[in-house]
């Protein structure tokens, strides 16, 4: 019996998927890291209470940006937490309700941009959805069909990302707050 990648049954199905299809990108610029072992959290603040809040899981970007789960509060269901952007250019925010938010939006095959998320996808997919003549990541074919066989999830439309944009903002208002108590935040 191998050991489990973390606490969390839907990103343990994920790493059993990434390691399925080997080492290639299913997602631009995301690729899980050891659970609970991002280094950028620590960046931010050394505050225990901080610390033991944010549980980064993977890379968001190719320039150190890392996605983390923060425990706003102790459910059990460690998946249906927010996920929160730890960013390289000083970005710290709510990027996901939870986990199968994130995978859908993982789904678009962009790299988040700075405050707007994922949003610049909406604007730059051309109709017709999945981009006939964009270049996808070699895995992402891949990653779209597990993604609908194990959650039943696809990706978002353009009109799906403004929505999922607009309805994390309370979350998003939530851990600004919380966040404020042990960081100077940038206005977004």
């Amino acid at each position: 019996m191998t050991r489990a990648y973390s606490p969390i049954p839907e990103l343990n199905l994920l790493k059993e998927f990434e390691e399925r299809i080997g080492p290639v990108y299913y997602s631009d610029g995301f690729e899980l890291m050891e659970y609970g072992g991002g280094a950028s959290a620590g960046t931010w603040s050394e505050d225990p209470e901080f610390l033991g809040r944010l549980i980064p899981f993977a890379q968001a970007n190719g320039s150190g940006s890392e996605y983390a789960v923060w425990r706003c509060d102790d459910r059990a269901d460690l998946a249906t937490l927010p996920v929160v952007l730890l960013g390289d250019e000083g970005e710290l925010y709510v990027i996901a309700a939870d986990l199968r938010e994130l995978f859908r939006l993982l789904a678009v095959d962009s790299e988040p941009l700075v405050d707007i998320g994922f949003l610049a996808a909406a604007v730059s997919e051309p109709e017709g959805g999945e981009g006939e003549g964009r270049q996808h990541s070699q895995g992402h074919r891949e990653f779209l069909v597990w993604l609908e066989e194990t959650f039943g999830l696809r990706p978002p439309s353009p009109e799906d990302l403004r929505a999922l944009w607009d309805g994390r903002k309370e979350l998003d208002a939530r851990f600004r707050a919380w966040a404020g108590r042990f960081v100077e935040l940038h206005e977004n």
